[in-house]
């Protein structure tokens, strides 16, 4: 992948030099998983953080036989670097919706990376604060009525990833289990 296309899908590395991106696209593999694949598994080690090039993936928490659908991820989003930041087994399954694409970032390549330049380090504390007050919201956003929890979920998914069309903005279809807000079945297509 060509730096000029990493950094626009991936608004992490606007600032890093085209020299580190080439060293680190260097060191990316490209990996394809079908729909329902776990690409990350809760407990396992963190050995790489993943890049999404293309398709729609959930983060999810397991319990015995019940699974909560913590984020949805889409083109751009990147997983992975906590279990690596930390040094700790990965805290959730990340599984594919539909067919993926991903650039995968050896652990200690990323971390490489990361110390080679030092903007790099600010923009992922940057992020990651951002991800914490979106859990934050999540979690208080579990108190309101479904109608409200709805809304806001697609609201956010829709600013995040719709693709505009002639009449509103169009979002994945999201299976009603994984967005933890409905009572029926059957979510489709949502256009404002």
């Amino acid at each position: 992948m060509q730096t000029d296309i990493f950094k626009e899908l991936f608004p992490l590395f606007d600032a890093a030099s085209v020299e580190t991106l080439e060293w680190l696209l260097a060191e990316a593999v490209e990996r394809d998983y079908p729909p329902g694949r776990a690409v990350l598994m809760e407990d396992a080690w963190g050995n790489a953080v993943y890049f999404i090039i293309s398709g729609w993936l959930k983060v999810r928490f397991l319990r015995s036989q019940d699974a909560t659908t913590l984020a949805i991820l889409g083109n751009g989003d990147f997983f992975g670097e906590m279990a690596i930041l930390d040094e700790s087994p990965r805290s959730t399954d990340v599984v594919a919706f539909t067919p993926v694409r991903v650039l995968s970032v050896p652990a200690q390549k990323f971390i490489q990376f990361l110390f080679k330049d030092p903007q790099l380090h600010h923009r992922m504390l940057q992020l990651m604060v951002r991800r914490l007050r979106k859990t934050n919201q999540r979690i208080q956003l579990r108190q309101q009525v479904p109608a409200v929890r709805i809304a806001t979920i697609l609201t956010s998914l829709a600013q995040a990833y719709g693709s505009k069309t002639e009449v509103g903005i169009d979002i994945f279809n999201i299976p009603v289990q994984d967005m933890v807000v409905l009572k029926r079945k059957g979510c489709r297509k949502i256009s404002r």
